[in-house]
């Protein structure tokens, strides 16, 4: 294995700088950070069961619990375009007591008011896509 050691790649020409080639993957090492990408369009689940109001993370995913009643789930304050968080309904109870996504500032769908889950067994994903429409879903399950 070899080593080059730099501290910034130019292209030559065109507007593409590939790194690798077809098929293979690039890695970053254990500790490396990486800035510009994007997300994947992926979250991270939290899988401590939510049972009472809380503040979602960006990136992250919440398996929730009304089996005892309703949550809140606030939505991320300042969100930046392509932000996402995803909600399970963990028990299958949103049908009995919903979830309210409170929008803390940003609009849902395009709206001023906060949104509702109340399918039993519903998983929603939303992102951020600006300000204009603010939060809208991506993916929307409701198996039963």
């Amino acid at each position: 294995m070899s080593t080059i050691k730099v501290n910034t790649i130019t292209k030559r020409t065109g507007s593409t700088l590939t790194l690798g080639e077809s098929g293979t993957t690039v890695t970053l090492a254990c500790g490396a950070t990486q800035t510009g990408f994007g997300r994947t369009g992926t979250v991270d689940w939290c899988t401590t069961a939510k049972t009472s109001p809380f503040t979602a993370t960006s990136g992250s995913g919440f398996f929730v619990d009304t089996s005892s009643g309703a949550v809140t789930v606030t939505l991320p304050a300042s969100p930046s375009a392509g932000d996402i968080v995803s909600i399970n309904d963990l028990k299958g109870k949103f049908g009995c007591n919903a979830v309210t996504l409170g929008r803390n500032g940003s609009k849902i769908k395009g709206k001023c008011s906060c949104g509702t889950l109340d399918k039993a067994r519903e998983s929603v994903t939303v992102i951020y896509s600006g300000s204009c429409q603010g939060w809208v879903n991506t993916a929307d399950a409701n198996i039963t």
